[in-house]
């Protein structure tokens, strides 16, 4: 069997889920906007499409999703330019291991793809990643399987022998209809009993799932 997985972005490979939480509720609050804190966990895992669906639902169709996903963009880049991008502890040591060892890498995240690439870039880890898939590649995001599939045939791996590293509901119910193999590496949802039922593994960080894989590699 050949060794393969792909990983999501935001809340795995680097601490940016919360970021994003936080400059949405940055932008809510100095907008006046309720409820924020109850919608943006509803947008998690998810393209910017299906984001302004949740948003368009919860506040009508008259919401300004367009300039206030910018004034959030803004903030979060802000951040990152002031303060650096926010690489999740084990990072380059699972991709060092996944490197030595072989395995084929790629990268889904919902995140479109010119803002993953200059994340990737920012990281110096590029390199590490044969495919990367963007959210606006596809037509519909996460929880549905397209980007893990698109994932998987620009890899030329089967699904049902390739592990997908992910943190969100949307992302392992994706990576589970697509017949992947979830690891769940939880960040800012905790683990339910649906996430246990879908994954062959709930991982606490990034050095976790290196001992995993690098078991699942030797066939133990």
């Amino acid at each position: 069997m050949g060794k393969a997985v792909v990983f999501d972005m935001d809340g795995v490979l680097f601490d940016t889920e919360k970021l994003c939480m936080d400059s949405w509720l940055a932008v809510a609050e100095e907008r006046g906007i309720p409820d924020m804190e109850e919608v943006f966990p509803l947008c998690i895992g998810r393209n910017m499409t299906d984001s302004a669906r949740i948003i368009f639902d919860h506040y009508g169709e008259d919401f300004p999703y367009e300039r206030f996903r910018k004034e959030a963009s803004r903030w979060f880049h802000r951040e990152i330019e002031e303060k650096g991008l926010p690489v999740k502890p084990g990072l380059q040591e699972l991709l060092q291991y996944l490197k030595e060892d072989n395995w084929t890498v790629g990268l889904a995240s919902s995140s479109n793809r010119a803002s993953v690439l200059d994340h990737l870039e920012r990281a110096g880890i590029r390199g590490a990643f044969s495919a990367v898939i963007g959210g606006d590649q596809i037509l519909h995001s996460k929880p549905e399987p397209d980007i893990y599939l698109m994932a998987c045939g620009e890899l030329h791996t089967d699904p049902r022998e390739t592990y997908a590293i992910e943190d969100s509901y949307n992302g392992i119910r994706s990576a589970h209809r697509a017949g992947m193999r979830p690891i769940m590496t939880p960040d800012l949802l905790p683990p339910t009993e649906e996430m246990e039922a879908l994954c062959c593994a709930i991982c606490e960080d990034l050095l976790q799932v290196k001992e995993y894989l690098r078991n699942a590699g030797q066939g133990k």
